[in-house]
């Protein structure tokens, strides 16, 4: 089932992984998500780490998505190259740095992304139109993102419209539970999924708990990273914990 097969408000749960393991994010990627956000940004996925998961990676049970460390097209391409099912572009601001995130993401005619899939990656016999169509996804996580988050999600083959909701509560100077919490219309995150609906892509959002996801979930959100690759494993821990304490 693709996402356009899916009801308006289904709701992909993804988990996000920091630590840089590549049989840890693995084995996340088979336990059930609809996706998975690999941190090249803020966690422990260098290039090195990269390619290390992505050799491993022989049959893909859920989209693996690379958030990668800057609006650069080196490093989309190579997180592509390397067998990311898409890219996750921080801090994008404007509808011209969305195209740019694109435009990196896709070889050339839409893009100009170059051909040159890291050996082993996947199969590329068939040359670039054999290739699956990348996702991209940008974060709108300022003010001026927000402010210009109706042209940023007009991008033409843009995919997601990713929320960073902890940064975009520091740059708006606001507590991130208030910000999540805020239904108004004029409201940020209510903005953003109605410019999202309006232009046909998917809104998404980092949580890390339950109880932030469930916000998001309300808000609108379809495409949420519920807790991390360390969060899953507190969960597991205490599961177990719980499992072995005898009743009282």
């Amino acid at each position: 089932m693709t996402d356009a097969d899916l009801p308006a408000d289904a709701v992909r749960t993804g988990v996000w992984a920091t630590l840089g393991d590549a049989r840890t994010t693995l084995a996340l990627e088979r336990a059930g998500f609809d996706w998975v956000g690999v941190d090249a940004q803020h966690g422990h996925f260098d290039d090195a780490a990269l390619r290390g998961l992505f050799a491993l990676r022989h049959e893909a049970a859920a989209p693996v998505l690379v958030r990668v460390a800057a609006n650069d097209p080196t490093a989309i391409g190579r997180a592509l190259d390397a067998g990311a099912d898409g890219v996750i572009v921080p801090l994008v601001q404007s509808a011209g740095q969305a195209e740019a995130a694109v435009a990196a993401a896709h070889y050339p005619p839409r893009g100009a992304r170059s051909w040159g899939p890291l050996p082993g990656s996947r199969d590329s016999t068939g040359g670039a139109a054999s290739m699956p169509r990348p996702r991209c996804a940008v974060m709108v996580e300022t003010a001026p993102a927000v402010a210009a988050v109706e042209e940023i999600a007009a991008t033409p083959d843009l995919d997601l419209v990713f929320v960073g909701p902890f940064d975009l509560s520091l740059a708006l100077g606001r507590d991130v539970d208030d910000l999540l919490a805020d239904t108004a219309e004029d409201a940020p995150l209510p903005v953003i999924v109605r410019a999202c609906r309006a232009a046909g892509v998917l809104p998404g959002a980092f949580a890390g708990s339950y109880e932030r996801a469930a916000a998001l979930r309300a808000q609108g959100f379809s495409w949420i990273a519920v807790t991390t690759d360390s969060g899953v494993l507190h969960l597991g821990s205490a599961a177990a914990r719980a499992g072995l304490t005898p009743p009282a």
